[in-house]
């Protein structure tokens, strides 16, 4: 076991390594070592015992032994030199150690300071910000200025502590850099030392392997002469038992070549048995699969003949249904004679009362068209100014969001990566914000909801809502009367049931009929996603449409109508004339049938699917005035940003940037020696290269005595 075990430690010493710094050596070395450890379980489970193998061989062998006598040998002057270049090595290490154990021990009580001071600090500090409070209250100068003394005092006593603080861990530094100093002298030292040992420990193992090679050359070559003589007489006696072998398996051949067709003619006579019962076989289903075609013939026959039987029936009944088909269009033809008359009698009452509504329609169009454009110049203005006010707001609140997070990333990295610290989290929830800051009066202000939109049209008293309720129904709803409005919500109330619970409506049940009202449509706009007045807007255009003032487009939308929609044309001029009959006036609104309410929600949903719903709505940032703005809040929120880096922050920076800029001078000096390293190397692989060329020169070749030959024989001596 100790020869094996040496045996592996040499090939791994001088085989592939797997702490090379080539990769490929590495991988070959994982594999041989994978290799014997798969070779020593299969020989395991064979039972083979390697050592005693082993032991016998060398006992035989003569240059087996001499091979084991100069292993150990070498072994044990190797094991001597790793041991003594390693107690170098083993040294600088437990020096490491303790070097560690003191670093961690100095950084966990710079900690425990850092922490102390910043905990002492931001006490002192929050006493300092409280007494400016009670030094905003005093009206005397004096009393102002004594207070003014004590908080100058105060931040003195602060910034002093952390000056004391920084001086503390500059003077710390600087004795780092100079026990830095003193370790790369030490470790230079130990570097020369340890190349001197190796010098020497190679110079003694080139001695010693050149030695023991020698003697085993020479073993190896008595132990060859021995071989040849031993291995010459037993390869006569192979090839003498390989000659009987031969004759043995001759005769074995012939006999079973006479087996194997006595087998074959067998199987010949069995197969052709068996080929006549299948022919047979097969034979016997084609008589059977006749008989059955002939049987289907005659079943397609028959299936023929009541085929055609039932064609002439259903040939008579299609003349009578068109004889009936006739009879019915000339009955449409006559219904739509007596259609075309009530049409022009209701063309001709429909001019009577246009003629009557039109010149006070033509006055209401051109006042309310005035009114509305200075409804639309007002809200165009207003809306620019906003807007543009809005856009600078966000632009330079984008560049200060900017210049915060930047900040904060800096902050954050020389935190965790440059001081090793946890990074104190700022408070910057005031980022969130976006845009121009409104108060609370002012959001009411600009916000009707749908809620209030139904709530004012479906109240009974209408008369008393505020002159700015007023004010704002007319902006939001100038598109449509609130009569139209209040008949298009009680469309939608009654319609859309669906999309009601049941227990709401259980609970609904004993409420008033305009309170009932109000809960449905609360839970409909629910559903619909209908928030805002200019959402009701939107609604209502679904479920009106404007008819035609002229006769010839009724006429053409009624015959295309069709008679089945009579009806339903009906009712809606019914409900036209009871709203112009409410108004003293005639709308050019109708409300749609309600039977069409699903198709106009439907088309309501899928054409609002795709509008993103904004999180701050829009009306937060209208602003009816400028002037009116409230700007109170503005600075303080500015302010906000520059707070976040706070003066500790500050010089926590400063004395980082002296620290680095230090490191930076030692650093530029390492790489200067770096570069003179290099060119040292240089230096020395040209003149090995120019040795080189010397030594294989064919000019040696020509002398008596060549330079090589002189150095052969000092290096032999």
């Amino acid at each position: 076991m100790n020869s094996s075990q040496q045996e592996e430690k040499e090939e791994d010493q001088f085989g592939p390594s797997v702490d090379s710094t080539d990769m490929e050596e590495r991988i070959a070395a994982r594999r041989l070592r994978i290799k014997k450890r798969l070779e020593a379980i299969r020989r395991a489970e064979m039972g083979e015992d390697l050592d005693a193998n082993k032991q016998i061989e060398e006992e035989l062998s003569r240059s087996r032994k001499q091979m084991e006598k100069s292993r150990i040998k070498l072994t044990k002057l190797r094991e001597d030199g790793v041991k003594l270049v390693t107690n170098i090595r083993v040294g600088a290490d437990a020096r490491e150690q303790s070097r560690r154990l003191t670093e961690e021990d100095s950084k966990r009580h710079r900690k425990e300071r850092l922490d102390g001071e910043a905990k002492a600090g931001g006490e002192r500090f929050e006493e300092i910000t409280r007494k400016w409070e009670s030094a905003l209250q005093k009206e005397i100068p004096q009393d102002l200025y004594e207070m003014l003394t004590q908080q100058k005092n105060g931040c003195d006593a602060l910034i002093e502590e952390k000056n004391k603080l920084i001086n503390d861990f500059q003077s710390e530094l600087k004795n780092k850099d100079n026990e830095y100093v003193k370790d790369l002298k030490k470790m230079a030292h130990d570097i020369d030392l340890m190349l001197i040992r190796m010098d020497e420990q190679v110079k003694k193992l080139t001695e010693s392997y050149r030695k023991e090679l020698m003697e085993i050359e020479n073993e190896f070559v008595l132990e060859r002469n021995e071989l040849l003589e031993t291995q010459g007489a037993k390869w006569e006696l192979t090839m003498k038992c390989r000659r009987d072998k031969e004759e043995e398996y001759l005769k074995s051949r012939e006999k079973r070549v006479e087996d194997h067709e006595k087998q074959l003619r067998h199987k010949r006579i069995a197969d052709a048995e068996e080929y006549n019962k299948v022919k047979i076989q097969l034979e016997t289903d084609v008589q059977n699969a006749e008989q059955q075609l002939q049987q289907l013939r005659a079943t397609y026959q028959l299936n023929q003949e009541k085929l055609e039987y039932n064609f002439q029936v259903l040939r008579k009944r299609d003349e009578e249904n068109t004889i009936t088909k006739s009879q019915q269009k000339r009955k449409i033809t006559r219904l739509q004679d007596v259609l075309t008359n009530l049409k022009a009698k209701l063309a001709k009452q429909e001019k009577q009362y246009k003629d009557e509504n039109a010149n006070l329609t033509d006055d209401y169009k051109r006042l309310t068209d005035q009114f509305k454009e200075l409804q639309k110049k007002s809200r165009h203005f207003l809306g620019i100014d906003a807007a543009k006010f809005r856009d600078v707001w966000i632009m330079n609140e984008n560049e200060a969001k900017d210049y915060l997070n930047k900040v904060l990333e800096c902050d954050k990295l020389i935190h965790e990566q440059q001081l090793g610290m946890a990074w104190p989290v700022s408070d910057i929830a005031f980022t969130e914000n976006i845009g121009p800051l409104a108060s609370e009066e002012q959001r009411k202000k600009n916000t009707i909801t749908a809620h209030q939109v139904a709530e004012e049209i479906l109240s009974t008293n209408q008369s008393r809502a505020s002159e700015e309720w007023e004010r704002k129904k007319s902006a939001i709803l100038e598109k449509f009367p609130p009569v139209l409005i209040k008949k298009i919500l009680e469309l939608l109330c009654d319609e859309s049931g669906f999309l009601i619970e049941e227990k709401l409506n259980r609970l609904l049940e004993p409420l008033e009929a305009n309170e009932r009202c109000l809960m449905k449509l609360d839970s409909i706009f629910s559903a619909l996603k209908v928030d805002t007045a200019d959402d009701v807007d939107v609604l209502s255009k679904y479920f009106v449409h404007i008819t035609e003032p002229k006769e010839d487009q009724n006429e053409n939308q009624n015959e295309e109508r069709g008679e089945e929609e009579e009806p339903d044309e009906g009712v809606e001029e019914g409900d036209m004339e009871d709203e112009t009959s409410s108004e003293n006036m005639q709308s050019k609104d109708t409300l749609i049938h309600p039977n069409l309410v699903l198709k106009a929600l439907r088309q309501f949903v899928e054409d609002n699917r795709q509008q993103a719903k904004v999180v701050v709505k829009s009306a937060e940032f209208e602003i009816a005035s400028l002037k009116e703005r409230d700007a109170s809040e503005d600075q303080k929120y500015w302010m906000s940003y520059p707070a976040v880096l706070t003066e500790e922050k500050k010089q926590i920076w400063s004395a980082l940037s002296q620290g680095l800029e230090k490191y930076h001078d030692v650093l530029a000096s390492r790489a200067n020696l770096l570069t003179e390293t290099d060119s040292l190397r240089q230096q020395n692989a040209e003149l090995r290269m120019l040795l080189h060329q010397y030594v294989n020169s064919k000019v040696n070749k020509e002398l008596e005595i060549p330079p090589t030959k002189v150095l052969q024989f000092e290096l032999n001596n």
